[in-house]
């Protein structure tokens, strides 16, 4: 599936629809649509810095989401977005735990969007501080790459990526290559004065490129015959990924700190001072810092920066606004993925006009079809586009968006843009009326429109575009977890012929695998491994692998919770699922669809016949928890979420994903958001990481 268009659909389902008043089957269906999406979204641009939409995109669905969680809690999932900062570390470095997470910031949109934040604030501290207005430190957002940058006596240690917040990755050695990063603090004494640095604190800033220096590399690549980069934040990325610290100093990085971390020994007790210590000892920081007394003034400064922004010879995609008081922030806490103290601003769109080439189709995972615009190369914001999305068929028709029309692009961030409009005054006579095309381009199977729905879908199970899609789900982390199965290899083994059906997968060997370009022994073992252990995986795993409409991670884990084995679900009816809490209609009847489709029946069988558990993995029902219901929240320290889970299960409790008045112990470690506050709202015992440490080794 064209992932540009999957986004567009789902904006325009936005859209339409208002998050504050949809109802529970509505959020039920497009809740596990936009999770599945923004973490396909979130890989793309953390961990292969290869983002196809616009931040700005991004953010407004990420919102969208988190307002439709706010208001139907028990549909957050340990998997949404919305519970974490971002994408995992890549295996190719070392893994680095940051000893405080690296959390991300939530976002406002406009100016309304940064007086309702501050106005929390204040409301919240009424209760420790009374009626406060907080000093707010603001400055521009720079659009890099995060990094944490831990000195030791004064020497720096260890410099990580912020990975998923909690897990970054050691570059040490590439940030060592970065002419702005002091590897001695203070980096002269005298300025500092008598005061000393902590023995060990944490720096965290941001690695950008300069635009200047961005054009100068980009035209020695060229010259070079070399792939130039997209823009500067993409070559930040890049270059410190880069295994060999020799060329990553070749590559003309910049560094600018924007706080403090864990530290040992005393701070200064507000965010403007410890900005000032950090220059002091010898940090580059923004030189547009700014503290304002209230909100206007900082209201203000973000809009002078919205038109301003080109004036910097850096990128800027917002500007970040804290309390500034370290007391208050403290009090203030925060969310599960973000602090509550800081916001950022974000810019609104850019828009550019060009003309609409074509209209392509493109597949996705299940079957969705959707039109994408092949655009005439225009620049917008420093990058040049060619393509855009334009949703649905509905979306093309009510705007007579044609074929040869000048459209008006709209673009935030640094990628692709979304067709808004023909202009009209512009046509020719020439343009050409564009309709969905009644067949499959992959496989030619004839279209569907389903009843209330404005896509169409490929109906063939044996659609080849739809299959490559499916394997990459299936192999995925959270579903199958086939460690080493990741994109570019379910594209080659479906194209090699190896894998034309998800069976196949358990059926490879390893004269299969050494057919392949780029595998040896080792390489083909490991492999065979991960597929081997992922046999293993509970049911409620292969009910999210399996790609079934409507079905995510947490239905899946619904389902299970009434029908233990995969059997038992395919034998069940419409009213038998929906009798489930949380399983709508639509939901059921997709799932009792899935089911009667004889391919699918077959499927189950051959995996079945391969090994592959078709059971949840069920207590025995005899463990002294037995009967108790348990939901983890929150980052653990003593072990893993999976390790606290089998334990908990092995004594006969059973752990689920959301909190309900069935629930008897919440476990909240750090950074437990949401869930632990549902659970004070309905009485539930929440436990920390010694009680359930106790509980298990009682």
């Amino acid at each position: 599936m064209n992932l540009v268009e999957a986004t567009r659909a789902l904006q325009r389902r936005v859209r339409d629809t208002d998050a504050d008043n949809i109802d529970r089957p509505g959020a039920v269906d497009l809740a596990p649509a936009l999770r599945e999406l923004l973490q396909i979204h979130a890989h793309r641009y953390y961990v292969l810095d290869d983002p196809v939409v616009a931040d700005a995109e991004y953010d407004k669905l990420l919102n969208y989401l988190e307002r439709i969680e706010q208001r139907f809690p028990d549909l957050r999932t340990p998997d949404s977005p919305t519970q974490r900062v971002g994408g995992p570390a890549l295996d190719r470095f070392e893994k680095v735990t940051h000893p405080d997470p690296l959390l991300s910031l939530s976002n406002a949109f406009d100016e309304a969007g940064v007086h309702t934040w501050y106005e929390r604030c204040r409301k919240t501290l009424a209760g420790s501080f009374g009626d406060v207005v907080p000093t707010l430190t603001v400055e521009p957002k720079v659009d890099g790459l995060a990094l944490a940058l831990t000195y030791v006596n004064g020497l720096l240690d260890v410099g990580a990526t912020r990975g998923d917040g909690r897990v970054g990755e050691n570059i040490t050695a590439n940030v060592r290559t970065i002419a702005s990063v002091p590897l001695r603090i203070p980096v002269n004494r005298d300025e500092l004065g008598k005061a000393d640095v902590p023995g060990a604190f944490e720096v965290r800033g941001e690695a950008y490129i300069k635009k200047s220096d961005f054009r100068a590399q980009n035209e020695r690549l060229a010259e070079l015959g070399q792939k130039v980069f997209a823009n500067p934040r993409n070559a930040a990325a890049g270059s410190l990924r880069q295994l060999d610290p020799n060329a990553v100093a070749e590559r003309p990085l910049s560094f600018m700190a924007y706080s403090i971390g864990p530290a040992t020994g005393d701070l200064p007790d507000s965010q403007i001072q410890r900005l000032q210590w950090l220059k002091q000892v010898g940090f580059p920081i923004s030189e547009h810092v700014k503290m304002y007394e209230g909100v206007e003034d900082a209201v203000a400064y973000c809009r002078r920066w919205t038109d301003a922004r080109d004036e910097l010879d850096y990128e800027i995609d917002g500007v970040v606004l804290k309390i500034d008081n370290i007391e208050y922030q403290d009090a203030l806490g925060a969310v599960s993925n973000a602090p509550r103290w800081a916001i950022a601003y974000k810019f609104p769109a850019r828009e550019s006009t060009t003309t609409l080439v074509n209209i392509v189709v493109n597949v996705g995972r299940t079957g969705m079809i959707k039109p994408e615009a092949v655009l005439e190369p225009v620049e917008i914001g420093g990058v040049t586009v060619s393509q855009a999305t334009l949703h649905n068929e509905d979306y093309v028709v009510s705007r007579d968006i044609r074929i040869g029309d000048t459209v008006a692009v709209k673009r935030a961030g640094d990628v692709i843009p979304q067709v808004v409009k023909p202009i009209l005054d512009a046509r020719t006579g020439d343009e050409l009326v564009w309709r969905m095309p009644q067949y499959c381009p992959a496989c030619q199977t004839k279209l569907v429109r389903l009843p209330d729905e404005a896509d169409y879908y490929c109906m063939s199970a044996d659609c080849p575009e739809q299959f490559i899609r499916l394997l990459e789900h299936f192999a995925a982390r959270g579903a199958m977890d086939i460690e080493g199965l990741g994109s570019k290899l379910a594209v080659t083994l479906a194209e090699a012929g190896l894998v034309q059906h998800l069976p196949d997968i358990y059926r490879l060997t390893r004269d299969d695998l050494l057919q392949l370009e780029g595998f040896a022994d080792k390489k083909a073992d490991k492999l065979l491994q991960g597929i081997s252990a992922s046999k293993k995986q509970p049911l409620s795993r292969l009910l999210f692998a399996l790609g079934i409409r409507h079905v995510g991670k947490t239905t899946a884990e619904l389902l299970v919770t009434r029908f233990h084995t995969m059997h038992e679900l395919a034998s069940a009816s419409v009213e038998d699922l929906t009798a489930i809490d949380g399983i709508g209609v639509v939901i059921a009847e997709s799932i009792v669809d899935w089911f009667a489709i004889d391919k699918n029946v077959e499927l189950i069988r051959n995996l079945e016949e391969l090994g592959v558990n078709l059971e949840e993995h069920q207590a025995t029902g005899n463990g002294r928890l037995a009967g108790l219901t348990f939901v983890l929240t929150g980052s653990l320290s003593l072990f893993t979420r999976e390790e606290a889970t089998l334990r908990l299960q092995a004594l006969g409790a059973r752990v689920t994903s959301s909190v309900s008045k069935k629930t008897d112990y919440v476990v909240a470690g750090e950074n437990a958001g949401s869930k632990k506050d549902k659970a004070v709202e309905l009485g539930v015992k929440i436990l920390n990481e010694q009680k359930l440490l106790e509980i298990l080794d009682a």
